[in-house]
């Protein structure tokens, strides 16, 4: 899934860190590195190196959750959560709103096509 997206951002040779917890596991990195102390579903660590693009770290059961509650696999939901990690360390934000974020979900649209048209999903 990850090289299918970094492919289709025109990533090469660039090295990503993906961690798969669970909810105590984001928990405790989003206390310490964001100062919320909650789970979430994904969070990035962006490197700023030419090489290391940086960090993923995806709850799985978030992940699984979210995937009953929008229906649709556990696969395509852990897919959009990369994806979605990943093109924040490309900088894409959706904080705000705006042009940015919708700039970055027809981004995440695309790159999860993608992934799916190379049969990963």
């Amino acid at each position: 899934m990850a090289e299918a997206a970094l492919e289709g951002l025109g990533c090469k040779d660039v090295e990503l860190s993906i961690l798969l917890t669970d909810d105590e596991g984001i928990r405790e990195l989003n206390r310490d590195y964001r100062g919320r102390d909650k789970p979430t579903d994904v969070l990035s660590f962006p490197m700023e190196d030419d090489y290391m693009l940086g960090d993923v770290v995806i709850s799985m059961e978030r992940s699984r959750e979210q995937a009953v509650e929008f229906k649709v696999s556990e696969d395509e939901e852990l897919a959009r959560l990369l994806v979605h990690g990943i093109l924040h360390l490309m900088g894409h934000d959706h904080v705000k709103g705006g042009r940015q974020a919708k700039r970055m979900k027809e981004e995440e649209k695309a790159l999860l096509k993608l992934i799916k048209k190379k049969g990963i999903i």
